[in-house]
């Protein structure tokens, strides 16, 4: 008890540089928290992939269409349980310039869609409603709460891949069956699209922009590409079927060197919080050589020394650290409301915390390493001459 009154003591006794270090590591870990918040963030998609779902899109690209016609050849397929497609969207929704009014928008097939979808939950009704009107839209529980969409508003859209003012009336809200799923999509029927498509740009119509596959059993999922893939390899929309999650993580490989950059910035802080508090810990201790040869001379052991040295070394890193993983949290909040759609899921994982916790633990030890041999090694005779 004695050496934990004389480490709060130590601490403080010199309140601005303890209280400048503890801003420096706050500042740092709630940076560190917030990057890697935003690497978990850019990866959500992936890891919410369903083990079960495949994707199949155009063997060139993903922006390249694929015939209607291929639905019911998929579904024929061994292995595959059910079928459904989906086309990209656009379009342009009050102010472009406004990020905040971008989100995506899908025509789906809206017999089976949301089948596939779980995770997208509806209520009966509101989908029974959408599937009885033809301009008839379901969007996220997200979007209503950025947009304030209602269930009959009217929203409209200005086309690009589309052209054209299209207009669609909301009939029903979705929500995520966790934290982990997207809120901030807008769903339509692809009918109506291929419809008006038909009468302004014929040559476009009955074109989907990729099938979703259940399989039956995950382990057939790589027999049930090939068999895909194979059928349509001479034909002039080829296929290419893999994995939901290796379809997301092919996006995601897109920013690659930005998100191998935010990693490496977001250890780098790991480096910054240790030279800022090794740095304050080793002055104390020079200033302190000469108290700890006279704790040595009325028979303080060295594990009470090594517990004053480390405990300041621990106290300073672990308030520091609480304060910045208590501020990563309205950082993260404001980051996401100003960008709700770019990230749809932008939580702070559990896994960034205990990384957070763990390098405030790490670098209050290693800090106090160095003055903790120096101050042991140390003859008692040359510590009473020390000056601070």
């Amino acid at each position: 008890m004695f050496v934990i009154r004389l480490v709060l003591k130590n601490a403080f006794r010199h309140k601005l540089r303890t209280l400048l270090t503890v801003v420096g590591i706050s500042i740092a870990v709630m940076s560190f928290g917030f990057m890697r918040t935003i690497v978990t963030a850019w990866s959500a998609g992936v890891e919410a992939s369903a083990t079960n779902r495949m994707i199949t899109r155009h063997s060139v690209s993903f922006i390249f269409t694929l015939p209607l016609a291929y639905r019911d050849q998929i579904a024929r397929i061994p292995g595959v349980e059910e079928v459904s497609y989906a086309n990209w969207f656009g379009g342009v929704y009050k102010d472009a310039s406004d990020f905040k009014n971008f989100f995506p928008r899908l025509a789906v097939d809206a017999e089976t869609y949301f089948s596939l979808y779980p995770e997208f939950i509806v209520p009966p009704a509101q989908l029974a409603d959408f599937l009885k009107e033809r301009n008839a839209c379901i969007v996220g529980a997200k979007l209503v709460r950025d947009q304030g969409f209602r269930i009959g508003d009217l929203i409209t859209i200005d086309g690009d891949i589309f052209p054209g003012r299209w207009d669609f009336v909301v009939r029903g809200i979705y929500a995520g069956k966790d934290a982990s799923t997207d809120e901030t999509q807008m769903f339509f029927q692809w009918k109506y699209l291929d419809e008006r498509i038909e009468q302004i740009q014929p040559g476009r119509a009955g074109q989907v922009g990729w099938y979703i596959l259940r399989a039956r059993n995950p382990a057939e999922m790589p027999a049930v590409a090939r068999a895909l893939d194979d059928r349509y390899l001479n034909s002039r929309a080829g296929t290419k079927t893999e994995t939901e999650k290796e379809f997301q993580q092919s996006f995601v490989s897109m920013s690659s060197a930005i998100i191998s950059s935010l990693e490496a910035i977001s250890f780098v802080i790991i480096g910054i919080i240790l030279l800022v508090l090794a740095n304050t810990i080793v002055m104390a201790a020079r200033e302190r050589m000469r108290e700890y040869a006279v704790l040595k001379t009325l028979g303080f052991s060295s594990l009470h020394i090594s517990g004053l040295i480390g405990g300041e070394s621990l106290l300073i890193a672990c308030t520091g650290g609480a304060i910045g993983l208590a501020l990563t949290f309205p950082v993260s909040g404001a980051f996401a409301g100003a960008f709700p759609t770019f990230f749809p899921v932008f939580n702070v994982a559990t896994s960034t915390i205990i990384i957070a916790v763990a390098v405030a633990i790490l670098a209050g030890i290693t800090a106090a390493v160095f003055p903790i041999v120096r101050a042991l090694r140390i003859k008692i005779a040359d510590g009473l001459r020390a000056i601070g």
